[in-house]
């Protein structure tokens, strides 16, 4: 584990989940293409993941394509694709080195055909056998949108019951849950955003229930691994009660 003075090794938190905001305006501001943007920001995607394995992080959840996203100029949508092909090739050694197991939530069946081979390759080689454990799950969403994940479920849950799988009665959170892409996970306890806008943007709007919120005005190009931990030192100041009071808490 990275030996760091300003965080407490026991309060890590096991799912840290990033909105990777801010390629476009960090390269305008540069008078550059936005693609620039985004390339600047695939070396903050490296530097983020080899930053959470070192803290012990479980699992490491990045934003990189929403649904949304489509509607932006095809050229844009080209260049970022092509930025997530060469990434993916580029990293699998690292992966592979460091027990990182990739796995990716999202509509995924509308990425283009080569990046869902290099995908699904990529995901097949660094899954470990039944029962080991990662050092860092990197869960990539991609093509994803939380609205569309939860009336997914709902359809899957809703067909179930009508062949008779279970009754309406056994309808519960836990099941619910069990039924979205990141079943198998634990719900992140931090979501990060970079850039400075203060929304959530349809990401992981059922798991992120509980988490505590870090926003940034730093642009994720310029996001670091020292920017990382400090969002991870300002989390371990913050009392989470989960409807408890302080009191209870501390009693317990």
């Amino acid at each position: 584990m990275l030996e760091n003075p300003v965080l407490d090794p026991k309060r890590i938190p096991r799912h840290v989940a990033i909105i990777m905001d801010g390629n476009g305006r960090w390269a305008k501001q540069r008078n550059l293409p936005r693609i620039m943007g985004h390339k600047a920001g695939t070396e903050s995607v490296k530097d983020i993941v080899r930053t959470a394995r070192e803290l012990n992080l479980e699992v490491l959840t990045l934003y990189a394509f929403s649904t949304e996203n489509w509607k932006r100029p095809s050229m844009e949508v080209q260049g970022i694709m092509a930025l997530l092909k060469t990434y993916l090739k580029s990293e699998l050694q690292s992966m592979l080195q460091n027990d990182i197991s990739l796995r990716c939530i999202g509509e995924t069946d509308k990425l283009p055909a080569d990046i869902q081979k290099i995908l699904n390759e990529v995901i097949q080689k660094t899954a470990l056998k039944t029962g080991d454990k990662p050092s860092l799950v990197l869960n990539l969403a991609l093509s994803y949108g939380s609205r569309a994940e939860i009336v997914r479920a709902a359809s899957i849950m809703a067909e179930k019951c009508v062949s008779g799988q279970f009754d309406p009665e056994d309808f519960s959170e836990q099941l619910f849950a069990s039924h979205l892409y990141t079943v198998g996970l634990p719900d992140p306890d931090l979501l990060i955003r970079s850039g400075g806008e203060a929304r959530l943007s349809n990401f992981l709007l059922w798991q992120l229930s509980y988490a505590e919120l870090y926003i940034t005005e730093t642009m994720w190009p310029d996001f670091k691994g020292d920017n990382l931990i400090e969002a991870i030192r300002n989390y371990q100041d913050r009392e989470r009660r989960f409807g408890q009071t302080s009191e209870q808490l501390q009693a317990e």
